[in-house]
């Protein structure tokens, strides 16, 4: 299989697969005389787990926010679940980057899970036995019942990262976005927070979109990966798109891709800020995260 490239004409493109989750033909994005990326053909299908790569501004953020409905394409299509997109749909779920809250904050682990099931609606959510079930049932699956009543200020990074995975859940989605949920973890829960993930998209058949400047940590649990720079794309298997020549390509200049361990290392990337940070020794700067309606960011 040829890796798709952003020059693929439109016309070809495939029909979406009947268990298809999400569908991009021919998406174009850009902002004035800037292009981010253009033809851009991608469909995530149900239980797929796709990783979004990409240097700084190359529009990874921007497309968790097309498919938000919180940024229009320029061109080309978008849909979810067969219909278009539209802004506010409880059928995506999210999962930040990782921000540590503030000392004092007067909510507990349950409270922030809870905001994923009422946070969406005004008022305060009046206390039921369905709700609290509920709210029991998503602490149960991320693995965080033991702390469930703990002020969230009190709790370790990989903690409340766990309780996002489980506010990304309480709406039930077909869907789930990870917008860099790994950054600023120790390496253990790096890989607790990304076997969680893994663990969920299986037991419920998410299509996962996993955006990331390190592919290392979600290596063996990716089925795609898909590109961005330079206004241009890449998706295949990781074996398909990681790949010196491919990269050089990409770039339009010498890339070197070198596996070691089990671990993939890129080098001589033109920003030297996108990813791996074992190959660049840099701490990569991030964009502004969308924040979907009803969810806590």
């Amino acid at each position: 299989m040829t890796p798709s490239t952003s020059t693929s004409p439109s016309a070809g493109a495939p029909a979406a697969p009947a268990d298809a989750v999400l569908a991009l033909r021919d998406a174009t994005l850009g902002f004035g005389s800037r292009m981010l990326w253009s033809g851009l053909d991608l469909t995530v299908s149900a239980g797929e787990f796709i990783a979004v790569i990409g240097a700084n501004g190359s529009g990874k953020t921007s497309l968790l926010k097309v498919i938000f409905g919180q940024q229009r394409l320029s061109g080309g299509t978008a849909s979810f679940l067969g219909a278009p997109l539209r802004r506010g749909n409880r059928r995506i779920g999210y999962i930040p980057q990782q921000k540590l809250a503030d000392d004092g904050t007067p909510l507990r682990a349950r409270d922030l899970v809870g905001l994923g099931i009422s946070g969406h609606r005004f008022g305060v959510p009046l206390p039921s036995a369905s709700r609290r079930h509920q709210v029991d049932e998503l602490l149960a699956a991320v693995g965080a019942t033991r702390y469930a009543d703990a002020p969230i200020s009190s709790l370790s990074g990989g903690e409340q990262q766990r309780l996002r995975v489980g506010q990304a859940l309480a709406g039930n989605p077909s869907l789930l976005l990870c917008d860099e949920p790994l950054l600023s973890l120790d390496l253990n829960y790096q890989r607790t927070v990304s076997e969680l993930i893994d663990t969920q998209r299986r037991a419920r058949d998410l299509g996962v979109l996993f955006v990331t400047h390190d592919i290392n940590p979600i290596l063996d649990m990716v089925d795609r990966v898909l590109y961005l720079a330079n206004g241009r794309f890449r998706i295949g298997t990781p074996d398909e798109v990681l790949q010196s020549s491919v990269l050089s390509a990409l770039y339009g200049s010498p890339v070197d891709v070198i596996r070691t361990r089990g671990r993939v290392i890129v080098v001589g990337t033109p920003d030297g800020s996108h990813g791996h940070p074992d190959a660049t020794g840099e701490t990569a700067h991030h964009d502004r995260h969308p924040t979907p309606d009803g969810q806590a960011s």
